[in-house]
């Protein structure tokens, strides 16, 4: 199956309305290669179609009437993609874990879709745990990370029958043994820092050993901790468990962890006489922002891990550990769509400025870590020529930048509807209430039908909560 490209918008696109539920298209395979030839990768979910010359639908929904109905900013959630990323990973990885990282996005429909295409879930706190619980997910499908949990988040655990806690540092070890009732065990991974230097930016990269994120294998720190946990009669350690970072795009460093994850399974058994039966590798799988742009190639990553854990365990006399992959962004991120009215153009020199309703108060990603989208005109047809443009949001900060360098028509104005795919991940779930303007909706759109999932923030929410002078 190939990537599609979209038609700029302004031009040609094809004559049609958005095809019915039956005719639309499969879904692509995550990270499937470039078509041949010069056609980039598309970064649009496989349901977007050109709707007439101007307008383009997600899920069989036009874009424009999308906006009109709820408003702008908004969030579309395909959930037909998601739910083929999900399985496309599960086929990918058969013999292993596959748990969905909530951090990336979560709301009680992504985990009634997770839950039936037969992912775990990778949770980091009380919040995301009792939300994922009292939606009827099972608990000892989900695996409890975070690098200060706090007492709430390892009472919520325990009492809920998490699956796995992911240990983080020494100090837990005691705190997590006393709580744990009498006579029951609590199955722990150890994360262990392999100190491999792998992501999309310093902020993201979460395998080194200057960050807060795990237990050192060279200073002995991750050793010395599955030593104490071995030694608590209330802990079962599992296994191993290791996050290089996100947004990488090559398969090298995840061979480069297994090697020395390796190596650890190896002195574990000859100092303690254990032989751990799972090996948790975590997620950070790149996704393509813009067209051309690297991103994973997942059947790549699954064959070659496979063959080096094979390999390795092999030369060290141990058993094949069983196999966990965390992936969030790679399931949610190409899944989404958000939506933006432009309320100014300002030209400024030789830059142009397209401010939008929202910002970084709903995507702080920009402002974070540079990265880069590519929106595009809808809803208007247009003849004029693609200018840089850097599209700004509303708030009142300089660094306050959606998209720098984006081509957009020479005639961009205000009123014009803009959309911004891959925004499934980690939008939405790191918002703020920064100017109090309220975080968006978040639609889901399968077969023609759309439908909201969380509900507008409105000011009657945030004053609701401001309750003293």
């Amino acid at each position: 199956m190939s990537h599609r490209t979209l038609p700029p918008a302004g031009r040609e696109a094809g004559a049609g309305a958005p095809p019915p539920a039956t005719a639309l298209a499969p879904p692509p395979r995550i990270a499937a290669r470039p078509p041949s030839g010069s056609e980039p990768r598309s970064i649009w979910p496989a349901s977007a179609a050109p709707v007439g010359h101007e307008d383009l639908a997600v899920g069989g929904v036009p874009l424009t009437e999308l906006a009109d109905r709820f408003g702008t900013p908004a969030y579309v959630l395909d959930e037909d993609e998601v739910r083929h990323r999900c399985r496309a990973y599960l086929e990918a990885f058969p013999d292993a874990d596959v748990y969905y990282a909530a951090k990336a996005f979560l709301c009680r429909a992504m985990v009634h879709w997770v839950q039936e295409e037969g992912l775990g879930l990778d949770v980091c706190s009380a919040g995301e745990l009792e939300l994922a619980v009292t939606t009827g997910f099972p608990p000892e499908r989900i695996v409890l990370h975070g690098n200060a949990k706090s007492p709430a988040d390892l009472r919520a655990a325990l009492r809920l029958g998490v699956g796995r806690i992911v240990i983080d540092s020494t100090s837990e070890i005691a705190r997590l043994a006393v709580a744990v009732p009498a006579g029951s065990r609590q199955k722990v991974l150890v994360r262990v820092v392999p100190g491999i230097a792998a992501g999309g930016h310093a902020k993201i990269r979460t395998g080194t050993d200057d960050q807060k994120f795990g237990l050192s294998i060279a200073d002995g720190s991750a050793q010395h901790a599955i030593a104490r946990v071995l030694s608590q009669p209330r802990l079962e350690l599992t296994g191993l468990h290791c996050h290089l970072g996100s947004q990488i795009t090559t398969v090298k460093p995840y061979l480069a962890a297994v090697r020395r994850l390796i190596g650890l399974l190896a002195r574990i058994r000859e100092h303690h006489g254990v032989t751990l039966p799972e090996l948790d590798l975590g997620g950070g799988h790149g996704v393509a922002y813009r067209p051309g742009e690297p991103a994973l190639d997942l059947v790549s990553l699954s064959t070659k891990i496979r063959a080096e854990l094979a390999r390795g365990c092999a030369a060290a006399g141990l058993p094949v550990p069983r196999l966990a992959v965390e992936p969030g962004r790679a399931i949610a991120g190409p899944a989404g769509v958000v939506l933006y009215r432009v309320l100014s153009v300002k030209r400024t020199g030789a830059h142009t400025f397209v401010a939008v309703d929202g910002g970084m108060s709903d995507n702080p990603r920009p402002a974070l870590y540079g990265v880069r989208y590519a929106p595009r005109l809808v809803g208007r047809a247009t003849a004029a020529a693609p200018e840089p443009v850097t599209v700004v949001g509303r708030h009142c900060e300089a660094g306050d930048v959606l998209a720098a360098d984006a081509q957009l028509p020479g005639d961009i104005r205000p009123g014009d509807l803009l959309a911004v795919p891959v925004a499934g991940a980690y939008h939405l779930s790191m918002a703020s209430g920064y100017n109090l303007v309220g975080r968006p909706p978040v639609i889901a759109v399968t077969a023609g039908h759309a439908r909201l999932l969380v509900r507008r923030e409105s000011l009657a929410d945030i004053q609701e909560r401001d309750i003293g002078l």
